[in-house]
């Protein structure tokens, strides 16, 4: 059952209300999970069921992403902030130190969280923030041209191309290795959430000088990249490692981007076994 929460967070304009929305589900040690830009909580679905034997666990929609309306007036989308608004989100949620993981911009908010000493532990999917500034720029590209043509595309264009495998693959080619294995419901419902996801232009904006170059020290890293991922390349996971030398480097083969639809045995295994260290 989706539910959502508000809290203040304070800007530099002052308090600001804020209301965020997430799916609870199972019982045990609290498993916060965020999506990457443009997705939504659902991202997480193919691994749910599986997590929610053994955690309580949270899937995030992050602020003007999926149902969760945009951060108020005054308040930006760069990484301190966010990792701001997601530590308020657990203290209203009464979620101290909370295992978090998250996949490409969440990831990238997962190792902030860690930085912070917000989370106990941190597994990051292809996480944002170690690429170069070529791949910084090939991936942002990327990602304008998918928003671009999700918002080109009428509705029933859409949900005519997610009834074949290979409408599903040009819908989402870029971020699953295994596009086919969408559901159409799926394919439309994120491809819908690309389109009118409200905070995606000011957080691609906010992630323009972004690089995470700190070790995080004193919590259990976990770095996991898919062998397929077309959008921010496994080479950026040694990079990864080179910056937390003390994280678990984790191969994922034949997953994309986006790899709990690729491989949900997996990356739930990967993800369990990350919040139990």
């Amino acid at each position: 059952m989706v539910a959502s929460i508000s809290f203040s967070v304070a800007s530099p304009q002052g308090s600001r209300k804020l209301s965020v929305s997430y799916e609870r589900a199972g019982a045990g040690e609290p498993l916060l999970l965020l999506h990457g830009i443009g997705h939504h909580w659902q991202a997480w679905e193919p691994v749910m069921g599986v997590l929610a034997a053994e955690r309580d666990v949270i899937a995030v929609d992050l602020p003007g992403f999926g149902i969760s309306p945009p951060l108020a007036g005054g308040i930006s989308y760069d990484l301190p902030t966010i990792g701001a608004v997601l530590g308020s989100f657990c203290t209203a949620l009464a979620i101290e130190q909370p295992h978090v993981a998250g996949n490409s911009l969440g990831g990238l908010l997962a190792l902030e969280l860690g930085r912070g000493k917000i989370a106990r532990s941190v597994t990051a999917l292809s996480p944002a923030g170690f690429w170069n500034e070529t791949e910084r720029r090939y991936a942002f590209g990327t990602l304008k041209a998918m928003r671009s043509a999700a918002r080109a595309l009428p509705l029933p264009m859409i949900e005519g191309l997610s009834k074949t495998a290979a409408g599903r693959t040009a819908l989402t080619g870029t971020i699953y290795a295994r596009p086919g294995r969408r559901s159409p419901d799926a394919v439309v419902a994120e491809t819908l959430a690309l389109r009118e996801a409200t905070g995606f232009q000011q957080t691609l904006a906010a992630g323009g000088g972004v690089r995470f170059t700190d070790d995080v020290p004193d919590v259990p890293v976990t770095i996991a990249w898919g062998t397929r991922d077309r959008l921010l390349l496994r080479r950026q996971g040694v990079r990864a490692k080179g910056i937390i030398p003390g994280a678990r480097l984790v191969r994922l083969p034949g997953c994309g981007h986006v790899p709990m639809n690729d491989d949900p045995a997996l990356v739930a295994r990967v993800l369990l076994d990350g919040s139990s260290r």
